[in-house]
């Protein structure tokens, strides 16, 4: 039996196989509430511009309430025979309403259609990402605001480099998060028009109002151009550019809640709610959350690389290829929203090794960059001689097997004999920390402070949701 949708064309049913890699109701059935939504907006301008009775309006916009109360109430039966969503709803309307259920589709294609839910959706799914966002935002802040003292090491190349404070390593993922929400608020801003009325591709010569269908979907206003509208995907591409920037930004974040929480680096503890153990090593603490979070960053990346496969090659305006955009974005987003949600309880739950993190900081000769500073504000050495200077007071501690502060002022003044004993105030972690006040530096006042501001950003924002 032909498809009742669209079968007047063909006398026979599609192949099982056909009806298999047709059917997208398994996944698209996600977009129910917007697809109700924008047909809504549809058949009431429809019955404002007098292309469809209002009697036949009313019965249309009253059983898509109905249909969206059954979904919601699981009563809905979804079928594979219908292929996707649109058509599944349209089938229980006529099923709910009779023949008028027909008008619906007048002056739209399933092109369109598609394209409205999708952008309804990411639209959607934007706005609720940006909230578990700012949730880290605030975690981490707060946390950050506790610890704006704590001194441990900064590294390069994963070397120990300089003292900083945990507070300022972890406002630094603040920052990080906060161009994330940017990134999304930005392809926000450039999905936000409406392709509904673009039809199949070529527009309508139904006299519609398209300006008035995207402002009651809440768009900026409508598409100007009907090719463009029904065949582009950027505005999932730049949401997945979004997402798979941010997730890589949590990635850097679990591997070193991984490092840090090791015997080995012993600087924070997480607790029993995101720890795992081994089923053979009793003594075994694994830091399953944060090596998830890590992992699955990739399912988040390859989501944007798939879909850019998909669209590379894709002439206008619609190709059944783009049916794919949909399964890959659904999972890397819902991805994204668990593992921020995973890491926001991670920040919250873990407990730093102040002592640890100290003796760290202070190992490697972590000041030596402070003693070269010295060397060019009280001596006026130019600091590439500073540097060379530096280098072999280092190279002599290591040969007696002490860390800078340890050395005599003798000792020092073998090397360099303008050398006096107020360079033993630059050599401590505690003012090597302190004397970072140029702006964004770890100085413990300036980290207070940003953290400070971001709680009351945070704050501010959330309020005025």
């Amino acid at each position: 039996m032909s498809n009742k949708m669209w079968g007047g064309r063909f006398a026979e049913g599609p192949d099982a196989a056909l009806e298999a890699i047709n059917a997208s109701i398994d996944f698209d059935q996600r977009f129910y509430a917007q697809d109700i939504r924008g047909s809504q907006a549809h058949v009431a301008m429809l019955a404002r511009q007098g292309i469809l009775p209002e009697a036949d309006a009313r019965a249309i916009a009253k059983g898509l309430s109905d249909i969206l109360v059954e979904i919601e109430a699981g009563d809905f039966k979804f079928s594979r025979a219908l292929e996707d969503i649109h058509l599944n709803i349209e089938s229980r309307l006529a099923e709910l309403i009779g023949p008028s259920a027909g008008r619906l589709h007048t002056a739209r294609s399933r092109n369109d259609q598609v394209a409205t839910d999708f952008r309804l959706w990411v639209r959607d799914t934007i706005d609720s990402t940006d909230k578990v966002l700012a949730g880290l935002q605030t975690a981490l802040a707060k946390k950050a605001l506790a610890h704006a003292g704590t001194i441990m090491p900064g590294f390069t190349h994963l070397q120990s480099a300089q003292p900083v404070t945990f507070g300022h390593h972890l406002l630094a993922y603040v920052e990080m998060v906060s161009r994330d929400r940017g990134r999304f608020a930005d392809a926000r801003a450039r999905l936000n028009e409406s392709p509904l009325g673009a039809a199949a591709l070529a527009g309508t010569g139904f006299p519609i109002d398209r300006h008035a269908t995207a402002a009651a979907l809440g768009f900026s206003g409508p598409m100007r151009n009907s090719l463009d509208a029904v065949s582009s995907r950027d505005f999932v591409l730049e949401t997945l550019s979004a997402a798979a920037i941010a997730a890589t930004h949590l990635s850097r974040l679990a591997e070193e809640i991984v490092l840090w929480t090791t015997p080995q680096f012993g600087f924070v503890r997480l607790s029993d709610r995101f720890t795992t153990g081994s089923s053979i090593m009793p003594q075994k603490r694994n830091p399953d959350a944060a090596e998830l979070v890590r992992g699955k960053t990739g399912r988040v990346i390859g989501a944007l690389i798939g879909l850019l496969t998909v669209m590379k090659g894709l002439p206008l305006a619609y190709s059944k290829d783009m049916q794919e955009d949909k399964e890959g974005s659904f999972d890397a987003l819902d991805t994204l929203r668990l593992c921020t949600i995973a890491m926001t309880g991670m920040i919250e739950d873990l407990e730093p090794d102040a002592v640890a993190m100290k003796k760290a900081a202070g190992a490697a000769y972590a000041t030596a960059t402070d003693l070269a500073d010295w060397l060019v504000r009280e001596l006026k050495l130019p600091f590439r001689e500073a540097h060379h200077v530096t280098g072999r007071i280092v190279g002599k501690a290591s040969s007696l097997g002490k860390a800078l502060e340890e050395l005599t002022l003798s000792d020092l003044q073998e090397i360099e004999p303008r050398i006096t004993d107020a360079i033993f105030n630059v050599l401590g972690v505690e003012r090597s920390v302190e004397s970072r006040t140029s702006f964004g530096g770890t100085a413990p006042a300036n980290v207070a402070r940003e953290a400070e501001a971001w709680q009351k950003r945070l704050a501010d924002e959330a309020s005025s949701r």
